[in-house]
């Protein structure tokens, strides 16, 4: 009887008492995000991601210690268009960013806006954004100011912008000052490097001991230009250094997702404005001790509007059904994940010229797999023009060389050709560089129209204004 006596005693006091000791056990904190953000940096141009003249160990140490993704690809080659579709997690056509002084609508969610709602403290600092629109013209000024177009003050807690490499350090350290204690943050660190104009001298590798892009010409001129891309990268290398051992100095390593990815390709031959794998492939590379198996290599398509996606679901944040991006969190743990099936990319309007070339205005699509990549230059008529580098020594004697007939042929045909094809299909095993044109041939029937089929649907599905890649049969009258 008394034995029963105190269970029952013993039950009604745990009862009692048993919400009080659950609410005293504190839920685990969700993971503070820290994404690093440089500026025109195409993959493979890492140590980490297998380019031996070039040293980046801050970065390839963060790749060992989580997992690199060796086929990211931006939604665009342009900073705008990707940057819009990497803070949104839809593609560029679906948010109507294919100009590139547009600002980002107020009605398009970004989704630092739903980490804040859910909690944290969020930031963006260092390198413009993009996404505000223009302020380089007075009279875009006065619409921008007129209708209220500049948002993002009210999306983040915190926003500064600037191009000096210790003032990005700054920013970053107040920032984190004054994030309330024990309440997650979210931070996007920009930095310029390695956009041009190329200034990282000191950091320069000796250009006579460099690995080109074998699709390139071997100049004097284009080495010492690529060395100073290189050495750009090598001295964005320690500004990464710089926060990651801030973040081990605070004591947030342990939980804290770090990703460091390029928000489009280098402006590079063939590279930036192009819907080439210069163009389009950037480092991506996530770091979380507790929640990423250290050390993993990733060959998933993973698309720009991925970010957005898998920063929610690491912050238990459930994501809207806008969002067309996928989760990378499932590969986080060596599990099979194939990612996209397909990617998509758009080439739009750049910079805030009026259209003298197709450097300041180009219109084209791409799909692809990892075998079959199809380019569809709508505006085939306008031969290719340099984004960032027309007055570079390296152009300039390119062209000279081609003037005089002295260029190799396959350059000449892949830089100067007087009118570009309004189909490009690159086998991308075989040919990874992208310069033979399989377009129109017989043996690749089905694919093209395929990919082409493909394409059409999704330009449908999000509006696009182009004409579609499919014309209709011809009918007798």
């Amino acid at each position: 009887m008394n034995i029963f006596k105190s269970t029952v005693t013993a039950l009604s006091l745990l009862a009692v008492f048993a919400p009080a000791v659950q609410a005293q056990k504190k839920k685990p904190q969700p993971p503070n995000i820290v994404l690093i953000v440089s500026d025109d940096h195409s993959a493979p141009f890492l140590g980490s991601y297998g380019y031996p003249e070039i040293k980046t160990p801050n970065i390839d140490k963060l790749a060992k210690e989580g997992i690199l993704y060796r086929r990211a690809y931006t939604t665009a080659p342009q900073c705008v268009l990707s940057r819009a579709a990497i803070m949104t997690g839809r593609n560029t056509l679906d948010i109507q960013m294919t100009r590139f002084s547009a600002p980002l609508d107020k009605s398009v969610m970004a989704y630092p806006e739903l980490l804040r709602k859910a909690g944290y403290h969020t930031g963006i600092l260092g390198r413009n954004f993009h996404l505000d629109g223009n302020r380089r013209v007075p009279e875009t000024v006065d619409i921008l100011e007129k209708y209220d177009l500049e948002t993002f003050k009210n999306r983040v807690d915190y926003l500064k912008t600037t191009g000096n490499r210790d003032s990005i350090y700054q920013q970053y350290s107040e920032f984190l000052d004054q994030a309330p204690k024990g309440k997650p943050f979210f931070v996007q660190v920009g930095y310029s490097d390695p956009h041009r104009v190329f200034n990282a001298k000191e950091f320069e590798p000796n250009p006579n001991e460099i690995s080109l892009p074998k699709h390139w010409p071997d100049t004097r001129q284009l080495r010492e230009d690529f060395a100073s891309y290189l050495g750009e990268i090598q001295r964005l290398d320690g500004d990464v250094g710089r926060v990651l051992d801030d973040l081990q100095k605070r004591g947030l390593t342990e939980n804290t997702l770090v990703v460091f990815i390029g928000d489009n390709g280098g402006a590079l031959l063939r590279g930036k404005g192009t819907l080439y794998n210069l163009g389009l492939n950037v480092p991506l590379i996530m770091r979380h001790p507790e929640l990423i198996k250290a050390g993993q290599t990733s060959d998933a398509l993973v698309s720009g509007i991925d970010i957005a996606p898998t920063l929610l679901h690491m912050a238990g944040i459930a994501i809207p059904k806008e969002i067309t991006g996928k989760s990378l969190v499932p590969s986080f743990q060596g599990a099979a994940f194939e990612g996209h099936d397909y990617i998509y990319a758009v080439r739009g309007a750049h910079g805030q010229n009026l259209p003298y070339n197709s450097a300041d205005f180009d219109l084209g699509r791409t799909v692809f797999n990892k075998k079959y990549k199809l380019i569809y230059n709508a505006i085939w008529q306008i031969p290719y023009h340099p984004v960032d580098f027309a007055a570079q020594p390296f152009w300039l004697d390119l062209k000279q060389k081609h003037t005089e007939g002295k260029l190799e042929e396959k350059y000449d045909r892949l830089l100067f050709a007087e009118r570009r094809p309004m189909f490009e299909i690159y086998d991308e095993e075989k040919d990874p560089d992208e310069t033979d044109n399989l377009a129109g041939k017989p043996e690749i029937r089905e694919t093209e129209h395929r990919l082409k089929t493909l394409l059409q649907e999704w330009m449908i599905l999000n509006r696009d204004y182009l004409p579609l890649p499919i014309e209709p049969k011809a009918v007798a009258p």
